[in-house]
């Protein structure tokens, strides 16, 4: 059976790796192997993942989003491929899910899963109850649920090994992070992949966790420096593709 890489960066985000751990452990039933990528930490997340024998990295400072990313990816052993932020949970059935997903055609190169909290169309329109009630609401398996679009969000980022052999790592670039997972989707594209949203996967996301511990304004700075760093490279505006 196919194995996937579930890699998870994180910086000073114990509580929430935790718990983001614990529901893969819990929930994932194919197999699976958890990197975490800790970008400095010091708040005892290295500790956590050796007391629970996580395969890791340990960065002596933060390096960014997307260079975590590529590090744990370099280590990764999987024949497919999770990017997944530390303030998510996996839930019942939604791995295997989107695996259908991923191989259910040749082309299709990255999948993400419907959720509580993101930009553009994998956003739920209902309002939301609790991760057990909406994972076993959504979480039936009905590709009629599979929807075609051209970005997928990188809180939960699955693609196929392949894809990464053809177009390459993240663009590191866009550290520490923000329009890294639009330049991902617009290469895969450009390398003739389709993108797909499994309908028919939740998964919670808490939200912004990684960039709460900067203020406001920098974020903000950062988000419209990344978004002119992609208009540069790119020529084209990232906002047409949400």
């Amino acid at each position: 059976m196919q194995t996937t890489s579930i890699i998870i960066p994180n910086y000073n985000g114990l509580n929430w790796l935790q718990r983001c751990v614990h529901s893969i452990r819990q929930h994932t039933h194919t197999p699976y192997e958890i990197i975490v990528v800790d970008n400095g930490s010091k708040d005892g997340s290295v500790e956590f993942c050796l007391h629970n024998k996580i395969k890791l990295a340990s960065l002596p400072f933060n390096k960014g989003f997307p260079a975590a990313c590529n590090l744990g990816l370099r280590m990764a052993i999987g024949d497919a491929l999770l990017l997944l932020n530390n303030d998510t949970l996996m839930t019942q059935r939604a791995l295997s899910n989107m695996l259908t997903c991923l191989y259910s055609s040749e082309d299709i190169g990255i999948v993400g899963p419907m959720t509580n909290y993101a930009s553009g169309k994998q956003q739920i329109e209902e309002p939301f109850t609790n991760v057990e009630a909406m994972a076993a609401r959504m979480n039936v398996p009905d590709s009629a649920k599979w929807l075609p679009v051209d970005r997928i969000v990188g809180l939960c980022f699955l693609f196929r090994r392949e894809l990464m052999e053809r177009i390459g790592l993240l663009d590191e670039r866009f550290s520490p992070g923000h329009f890294e997972d639009d330049d991902y989707c617009y290469r895969a594209r450009q390398a003739g992949y389709r993108l797909m949203i499994a309908g028919d996967a939740f998964i919670y996301h808490h939200g912004s966790a990684s960039f709460q511990k900067e203020n406001e304004h920098k974020v903000k700075q950062l988000i419209q420096q990344n978004y002119h760093k992609f208009v540069e490279k790119w020529g084209v505006d990232p906002h047409q593709f949400i």
